[in-house]
């Protein structure tokens, strides 16, 4: 701690006591979680056969169904496909969106614009090649009305051609809370009772494990996420999943591999293991990240910054945002966070173009599995209100140094 100021230090003491009680809430979580797993590997019976390599076309692959099979049950959900196949989160959203709708049909968003690189996926913030829009489905989206879901704006949204709703459980680039579960199976209910028919579609990214159920167990048709974000217990190398009623995800998992082969096939090489003991890990890996991300809201909001979720906040992903007003205290922020890396400490972050983003993105991440935000890292894009989005932490003790690095680089540039 010698590397901080005395001024700095003082600050963390008292952000400390101020996230305690809520530090006892987030251990609560995880040890229910960890039961809950517990008791579904149990039931299935998952053994180190199922660790072993499988090639080519990965016909008979045990350890792939097993981990399908224990990852429906997590989720309350019929069907799972957990696969190193997907590339993002990202991916695997796009194959359930492609997957399931068809010229003519009706994408309807319903927590306002999604992440910008789903934006890139349906071709709703300009042509993208490729896109839904490119392929005859019609987007339509509803903002949120003072942070909350627009209930009345949603019922004469949805028509007879609405086949599918997006929902979007955690903020993305915005300042916007995260829906908990509790609302998003209330808005599930609410759309089941205008259209029966609607499928209910919850990007998930951040949120597994956060609390006690995942959308899939309240109401949700179907759901996908990524292996590098909560539920690879910063283990699994790569990979996403979908989650939910069986004829949806197989319709996703054709549209992953090919019609007629679906969830089928698919090697999964070495990685069984990796996933297997990822998922156990995940529900402790979460709150370690939980935890660093109160800290982080406590700390910079005695700084005087606005944060969201503030630091006593009920959360339901694990993205910390920090509004920080200018270009140049995000950049900042982020070689702050950098330097306290274990990987790549020695790499100056700079704002650049990214694909599938609108606007430069700055980002600092040095986390030994590639892009993996489930490690210690924070990343946005340089527009106003110039808010950085934290995220991850595999250790407590490692997220507190990252964010009193990222507090430091910050307060050195204002002397």
């Amino acid at each position: 701690m010698n590397e901080f100021s005395s001024t700095l230090l003082a600050y963390r003491e008292q952000a400390m006591r101020q996230s305690e009680p809520y530090f006892a809430i987030v251990d609560q979580i995880s040890e229910c979680n960890t039961q809950r797993l517990l008791h579904v590997f149990r039931e299935s019976q998952v053994s180190d056969y199922h660790f072993r390599s499988t090639s080519g076309y990965g016909y008979g692959d045990a350890g792939r169904d097993k981990l399908d099979e224990v990852w429906a049950k997590l989720c309350g959900a019929e069907k799972a496909l957990v696969r190193s196949h997907f590339v993002s989160g990202t991916h695997a959203l796009a194959s359930v969106l492609f997957g399931i709708l068809r010229p003519g049909d009706e994408l309807l968003a319903v927590t306002g614009a999604p992440y910008d690189t789903m934006q890139t996926v349906i071709g709703s913030a300009s042509p993208s090649v490729g896109s839904l829009t490119e392929y005859g489905i019609h987007y339509n989206e509803i903002n949120l009305l003072n942070d909350q879901v627009d209930y009345e704006a949603i019922k004469h949204a949805l028509t007879g051609r609405t086949k599918l709703v997006l929902i979007q459980r955690s903020r993305g680039y915005s300042m916007r809370h995260p829906l908990q579960i509790a609302e998003i199976a209330e808005l599930c209910a609410f759309i089941k009772q205008i259209k029966s028919d609607c499928i209910c579609f919850v990007d998930n990214c951040y949120g597994e494990f956060v609390d006690t159920k995942e959308p899939t167990a309240v109401g949700a048709d179907i759901m996908a996420g990524s292996l590098i974000k909560n539920p690879g217990g910063g283990i699994a190398p790569a990979g996403g999943y979908v989650a939910g009623r069986a004829d949806l995800v197989e319709l996703a998992a054709c549209r992953l591999t090919a019609p007629g082969i679906g969830s089928h096939v698919g090697a999964t090489l070495s990685d069984n293991r990796l996933f297997f003991q990822g998922l156990f890990l995940a529900p402790h890996i979460v709150a370690q990240s939980i935890k660093g991300a109160i800290f982080a809201a406590a700390l910079f909001s005695l700084l005087g910054y606005k944060t969201t979720p503030a630091f006593d906040e009920k959360r339901s992903d694990i993205i910390q945002a920090i509004q920080l007003d200018s270009p140049e205290k995000m950049i900042a922020f982020c070689r702050g966070l950098q330097t306290c890396s274990p990987v790549d400490a020695f790499v100056r972050p700079e704002p650049s173009a990214m694909p599938g983003y609108s606007d430069a993105v700055i980002m600092a991440g040095g986390t030994f599995i590639q892009g993996s935000s489930i490690e210690l890292s924070a990343d946005g894009p340089l527009r106003p209100p110039y808010s950085i989005y934290l995220q991850g932490g595999l250790t407590f003790e490692h997220a507190v140094l990252g964010v009193m690095g990222a507090a430091s680089a910050i307060l050195d540039k204002k002397q």
